[in-house]
């Protein structure tokens, strides 16, 4: 019989469980349909999760770091150089800020005096006794500039004076002169009348020959007064020359004496130049000595040291040992390809994995990761290092669980920056033509420094 249609079946009239043929077929058709019904519901099931949302991310690696500069491990350099002598530490120790490291002794010749300091500070006490000297003598050749200053004003004031006189007293033989003149003209139109009487024999001769005789005295007197007057004017050109020369001689002694003083001077400058470059060097003997011994910068611990043992030399500005902070807040620095950098902000949310301790992360889906820490982006450099990428820095998140007690600086760590929340079917599509992650702005801008501070 066959079971061709629905009207002729043999369902309920024949109990297939007797024939271990039609108990197969049975057995192999509910598999089938068993299996074609899960291939559906897993089909169903991706095409749904395709539209699942995805968080794009950046992930890198990254090392433990400090997030101040000066809390960073530091090597210690030695200002001087010179032979190490002694050591006070060994590594592993702990240092305080000012605790002593090691002593180094002198190397250079020219600071092998044990008296150096004491030779030193004698020059400028000589120097500075010397410029004393210069000084009392600038002062005195001040007074007696001040003193030649005077004389010259009273002696000029006395040639003035003089020279008054020599005029005054020209003018006084002028009019002598003027009345001689006149007396002399007097004189002789009287002896000319005396010459007319005579001749008429009015007057004797002996009263010709007095009126003569008093033309004669009229005119002795006369001659005399221009003589007089002659050497009035000799006297007011001499008084005239003395005034010039006097003045002359004055400015000649305060010339000279200013001259002497300048020089002085100069000579107390150039030693007050001497005394400034020896006090200079007296400080730098002083504050070279300081450095014979090495002191720590700061509280930390002794790593280590890279000049070891007693009487090896250190050269300037050479390592000599590292030290690495006791307080300091911890930080991640990655680094991101120049593709992603226009996709990173300040302030966006990073998942950091550390090395040692384990986690499960999920890249696309964050807050199901199990292990990891939160962390903030803080800074980002705006040039490439010298792997060709840009550094950030990533500081802990104080609104997350804070990060393991036993994170060091220098620890490495993978750090997943996280950027747009996208679709499944975006991100295959997207990692398939190997376009980059989206670029975005961030919904809420970075504090400024000033806020933050």
């Amino acid at each position: 019989m066959l079971n061709i249609s629905p009207e002729n079946s043999i369902e309920s009239k024949v109990d297939r469980r007797k024939y271990s043929s039609l108990r197969v077929f049975l057995d192999e058709q509910r598999f089938n349909k068993g299996r074609r019904n899960l291939f559906i519901a897993f089909l169903v099931a991706i095409l749904g999760a395709l539209f699942l949302p995805w968080t794009q991310n950046v992930m890198t690696k990254g090392y433990v770091t400090s997030l101040q500069p000066d809390k960073r491990p530091q090597t210690l350099q030695s200002v001087i150089g010179g032979r190490i002598e002694e050591w006070f530490v060994q590594e592993g120790d702990f240092v305080k800020k000012g605790d002593t490291i090691l002593y180094i002794s002198e190397t250079k010749n020219d600071y092998f005096d044990p008296q150096l300091l004491d030779r030193t500070d004698a020059q400028i006490k000589a120097k500075t006794s010397s410029r004393s000297n210069y000084q009392e003598k600038a002062n005195a050749l001040e007074t007696q500039i001040n003193a030649l200053v005077e004389n010259k004003r009273l002696k000029l004031e006395q040639a003035f004076n003089k020279i008054k006189i020599s005029r005054l007293k020209v003018t006084a033989d002028s009019i002598d002169l003027v009345a001689a003149q006149t007396n002399e003209n007097i004189a002789i139109a009287q002896m000319k009348r005396m010459d007319t009487l005579f001749a008429q024999g009015l007057y004797s001769r002996t009263d010709l020959e007095k009126r003569r005789q008093k033309l004669q005295e009229t005119i002795s007197k006369r001659v005399s007064q221009e003589s007089k007057l002659l050497a009035s004017r000799n006297e007011l050109i001499n008084a005239k020359v003395n005034l010039n020369a006097l003045e002359a001689e004055y400015d000649s002694k305060i010339s000279k004496a200013r001259s002497e003083r300048f020089a002085t001077l100069s000579s107390m400058y150039g030693t007050d130049a001497e005394v400034s470059k020896l006090e200079n060097q007296f400080s730098n003997y002083s504050i070279r000595r300081s450095n014979y011994y090495l002191t720590a910068p700061q509280d930390g611990y002794i790593t280590k040291a890279v000049k070891t043992g007693i009487g090896e030399t250190v050269k300037e500005g050479e390592r000599i040992l590292t030290i690495m902070p006791a307080n300091y807040d911890l930080a991640i620095e990655m680094f991101v390809k120049p593709l992603d950098y226009p996709l990173m902000h300040i302030g966006e949310e990073v998942r950091i994995q550390f090395d040692g301790w384990p986690a499960f992360f999920f890249s696309g889906w964050p807050g199901v990761s199990v292990g990891t820490f939160g962390g903030r982006i803080v800074a980002i450099d705006n040039f490439t290092s010298d792997n060709g990428m840009y550094r950030l820095l990533v500081a802990p998140d104080p609104e997350q669980e804070p990060w393991p007690q036993g994170v060091r600086v220098g620890a490495g760590a993978r750090t997943f920056a996280l950027l747009n929340d996208v679709q499944i079917w975006y991100e295959i599509w997207r990692q398939i033509n190997g376009f980059p992650a989206d670029f975005y702005q961030p919904e809420k801008a970075p504090e400024s420094d000033a806020k933050k501070k």
